[in-house]
């Protein structure tokens, strides 16, 4: 019996809770390296975004607003990224369904959020990668890799005490 609560105190222990992700977020994106040759694309050129963040558990979906959302549907077929979060960490993943033909190959590309949530601040990076279909002709793209640093905030809510209804606050509460 002792052995089974020490067992049971350790599993205890080695859990963790995922953080909450959930909200509206303002985000900038940096472009970093280029790797896909796209065009249009300058290292160091930044752009503001916006995303709203679902959660139940560990599921995480991370829907892009506005002309963000524009232009990842012509880019990639697709403004919606899916994953998990652990603890603070976000792996999202947005398979794209917009097909491209290059030289002979044919490919889609797939974005994927690496990224930490600490508060309500998120960093991390956009990663887009080319999923051919396996010819010959795609060796060049099948390994290609472009990256945007990504950061971004969300409105830290204030509880009310009386209601316990929530506000928007970029300042702390003050007394009355």
């Amino acid at each position: 019996m002792r052995a089974l609560v020490l067992l049971l105190l350790a599993a205890a222990a080695c859990t963790t809770s995922d953080a909450d992700a959930a909200g509206d977020y303002t985000l900038t994106v940096t472009n970093r390296d280029n790797g896909c040759n796209f065009g249009n694309w300058n290292p160091g050129d930044a752009a503001q975004a916006t995303a709203t963040l679902t959660q139940n558990r560990d599921d995480v979906t991370a829907s892009v607003t506005g002309l963000g959302a524009l232009l990842l549907e012509a880019a990639v077929g697709g403004h919606v990224f899916a994953g998990k979060i652990d603890g603070g960490t976000l792996t999202l993943i947005l398979n794209g369904t917009r097909s491209t033909t290059m030289d002979g190959c044919t490919y889609t590309l797939n974005g994927e959020i690496d990224a930490r949530l600490r508060g309500d601040i998120l960093v991390g990076s956009l990663n887009y990668r080319a999923a051919t279909d396996g010819s010959a002709a795609c060796d060049r793209i099948s390994t290609c890799l472009s990256t945007q640093d990504l950061t971004g905030a969300r409105p830290h809510m204030v509880y009310n005490a009386v209601t316990d209804e929530p506000r928007v606050s970029s300042a702390p509460p003050t007394a009355r």
